[in-house]
């Protein structure tokens, strides 16, 4: 049998990327033999919204590979090289490696001879967005399932060359086997003239759980190689030939980005002021949009500092220090979520209604590195490199922005520093491609610090109101709701040159977790849906993590009540089997001792009194009803200095129930991220405004938790019992603020609502 040997470069590195590999149909084309380069015509063009029922316009993206074949997800070239395909990408989470394992595991071949590609707009399907850590339960499905049926028909073609039945071949390593002996066959091999383009059979049998060999064992992060090595990963570190340098002057109103002036507010720009400065090439005006593109780097910000620029002047801020009255103010439209018995005529056990109120601030992904984004449009081409994390709706984007036909755009996703939700990274990606197509030479762009700071789409702030208690009969009555409001931040550079009207939609996304997972004899609970205050998106654990807050803040303060054991309070309103395994174990590898109320710890002679805390919750994600991730419970132990304010949280275990684990050692690593990440944003994260915008555009005004302070983390992973994977990211997350709430009460006998929980809020509490 004939050979046919196919080295085409199909290695996804950025460097690769960059020197302009083939177009994935081209590559497609040619291992089945048909070396035709792509045209308008084959290209498929489909808008997939994400996942999820929500009511608002869902983002959407353009999908130039059909994602109902196998040969959207998988390739194997002559030598045995498997090309796996992936439209969601690597944010730092180790998802190529565990991808890399799904695939090899279903393939039966070594997970060194898997490549995947991730994010690619020419040659990976639009999964949507990298968001909710949605990828392994959902985004690895349709993977998964091609790597089973391409291993199907692989082994079938092997059978019928040998002569014998399927059930007597096994593969190793990419080599069949017969009763243990190898044939002559490899993929290899067998692919040439395989058919792949081939319907993505939903019902194909994948393999057992028994007999998995790579997934569920620890695997080494197949991403750390490169960047230990400094080989180039982050777009930050990109060049191309004849690139150009650009900063884009931007409004003075920092971080709002709708209104009635958005993308009208410009009134003069005195490109003279830099005309004494070498090297500048252009300054670029569209609307709003203001950009200084120069030979060098440091040329492009002397000039973007020294460029004159005039703007009209805007309305100041609502008061952003009274979080809780600005959020009540502003206006809204209640959507309800659940509703089940008349919680206004509730009647209450002799202990009476709770009746609170829990406020989260505004807070920062606080990127180490500013977001950069490089393009270049050449032969009518466009194509962009970034850190997205939406690849498919970045290329919608720029196709409204530039107007240009999506074939004639390719995204390229390149690691960037520090995701956690929509920062900056889509911005700078948009920003080059519009001065790349504006100049037709290749144009860098990367954001300043103080841009970063003032522009990034915050964390929203969000106000839970709750009511509730215990009925005459011992069950729980519980009224809730949220205030969220967002508008999921459009590119800024559509907003700078009116390509999108300055007012957005409202976004939904304060669904996330709102229902509480206890059993309620009548419940209410409803999302404020409600107009952006400054530039707002959504960021680890979106809405779930403020929701919990609440959740279990309350349900500890009618534990407190009560004089009940907050553990065993909580028990008594669970029905979920897998929520109640996890809370006893966890309960008993920290050690928890049961308590009828919330004594004072003992304080040592430093003043310094120590608590422990308990929270639980499933992360559930999407528009309600949602998708359910992984469930998560938190003890944590906490030392209050009662002089200072100061909190330390000092150890933290966290039970996780995600079902089957892919990765041991990546879950292990997400969940040490996010109790690090969480501690910060509980203990000291918060952004400062003034009547302008964002008045903390450094990292001085914007502090994070240091070295010194993370706490000690213990790990429990529940067993899978044959449940499937779960998201296993945010959920980490949700459960900390009321965790550490908790154990502040527990140690000083002090209820904090309102996040974070800064010196001057504990002493303030003390003295109340």
């Amino acid at each position: 049998m004939s050979r046919t040997h196919l080295t085409f470069p199909v290695d996804d590195s950025p460097d690769a990327s960059a020197a302009a590999a083939p177009p994935r149909n081209f590559f497609l084309r040619v291992l089945l033999g048909r070396r035709t380069a792509p045209g308008p015509a084959d290209v498929l063009i489909q808008r997939n919204p994400l996942p999820g029922p929500g009511k608002p316009a869902p983002l959407v993206g353009i999908s130039l590979v059909p994602d109902n074949r196998v040969d959207a997800f998988v390739s194997i070239d002559a030598h045995g090289k498997v090309t796996a395909f992936n439209g969601h990408v690597d944010l730092g989470t180790g998802l190529r490696t565990a991808l890399t394992q799904i695939v090899a595991e279903e393939l039966d071949v070594l997970p060194a001879d898997v490549q995947m590609v991730l994010g690619d707009t020419d040659r990976t399907p639009d999964q949507g967005g990298t968001t909710a850590s949605a990828s392994i339960q959902m985004a690895a499905v349709p993977l998964r399932r091609a790597a089973a049926q391409t291993r199907a028909v692989l082994v079938a073609r092997a059978a019928e060359m040998i002569g014998c039945g399927m059930d007597e071949l096994d593969v190793v390593a990419g080599r069949i086997l017969r009763k243990g002996e190898a044939t002559p066959w490899t993929y290899g091999h067998l692919i040439e003239g395989c058919q792949l383009e081939i319907p993505l059979d939903q019902n194909v049998v994948v393999k057992d759980p028994a007999r998995y060999r790579l997934v569920g064992q620890a695997h080494p992060r197949v991403d750390i190689p490169r960047k230990a090595m400094g080989q180039l990963t982050y777009v930050h570190d990109m060049r191309l030939p004849g690139m150009l340098h650009a900063r884009v002057v931007r409004p003075p109103y920092r971080g709002r980005d709708i209104g009635p002036l958005t993308g009208k507010s410009l009134l003069a720009v005195d490109t003279e002021s830099v005309s004494h400065l070498p090297g500048i090439v252009q300054v670029v005006v569209r609307g709003d949009f203001v950009a200084v593109v120069a030979e060098r780097e440091e040329i492009a910000i002397k000039a973007a500092r020294a460029l004159k620029v005039s703007w009209r002047p805007w309305p100041a801020l609502p008061d952003m220090a009274d979080l809780a009255g600005t959020l009540r103010a502003n206006p809204s439209r209640n959507r309800p979520l659940k509703d089940v018995g008349d919680v206004d005529a509730a009647v209450y056990d002799d202990k009476g209604p709770l009746r609170t109120e829990y406020v989260w601030p505004y807070q920062m992904h606080g990127s180490i590195g500013p977001s950069c984004g490089l393009a270049s449009f050449e032969n009518d081409r466009l194509t962009v490199w970034s850190g997205t994390q939406l690849p498919h709706v970045l290329h919608a984007d720029i196709a409204t922005l530039l107007d240009l036909p999506t074939d004639r755009i390719r995204i390229v996703r390149m690691e960037a520093s520090g995701c956690y939700g929509r920062n900056c990274a889509d911005d700078a990606a948009a920003e080059a491609a519009l001065l790349a197509h504006a100049i037709g030479r290749p144009v860098r762009v990367q954001l300043m610090r103080d841009e970063e700071h003032a522009w990034e789409p915050k964390g929203t702030a969000q106000l839970l109101e709750v009511t509730g208690g215990l009925d005459p009969d011992g069950e729980l009555v519980y009224d809730f709701s949220v205030s969220y409001p967002s508008n999921n931040a459009p590119i800024l550079a559509l907003a700078y040159t009116g390509r999108t009207p300055p007012e957005s939609p409202v976004e939904h996304k304060g669904d996330r977790t709102a229902v509480p997972q206890y059993r309620c004899a009548r419940i209410r609970v409803g999302v404020h849906d409600m107009h952006t205050i400054v530039r707002a998106a959504w960021m680890r654990g979106v809405s779930a993590m403020p929701n919990v807050f609440a959740h279990e803040s309350f349900i500890d303060e009618l534990a407190a009540m009560h004089d009940a054991d907050p553990v065993a309070f909580r028990l008594r309103f669970m029905n979920d089997p897998r929520a109640i395994a996890l809370t006893r174990a966890v309960a008993e590898r920290a050690g928890w001792t049961a308590r009828r109320q919330a004594p004072k710890q003992v304080a040592r002679d430093t003043g310094v009194y120590r608590g422990r805390g308990f929270a639980q919750h499933q992360y559930v994600h999407g528009s309600y009803p949602g998708h359910g991730a992984a469930w998560c419970a938190w003890v944590c132990d906490v030392d209050v200095d009662t002089r200072t304010g100061v909190v330390r949280v000092r150890k933290v275990w966290v039970g996780y129930d995600c079902g089957l684990v892919i990765n041991p050692d990546g879950v292990r690593h997400q969940i040490h991220g996010n109790v690090i990440q969480s501690c910060s944003r509980v203990l000291k994260e918060h952004v400062l405004f003034n009547d302008v915008g964002v008045s903390a555009t450094e990292w001085g005004g914007y502090p994070i938790l240091g070295f010194a302070d993370v706490p000690d983390i213990d790990v429990l992973t529940m067993p899978a019992n044959g449940n499937p994977p779960l998201g296993a990211g945010e959920s980490g997350s949700v459960p900390s603020a009321a965790a550490v709430a908790n154990a502040i009460h527990d140690a000083i006998g002090v209820r904090l609502r309102h996040v974070p929980f800064t010196p001057d809020r504990v002493l303030a509490a003390m003295r109340s």
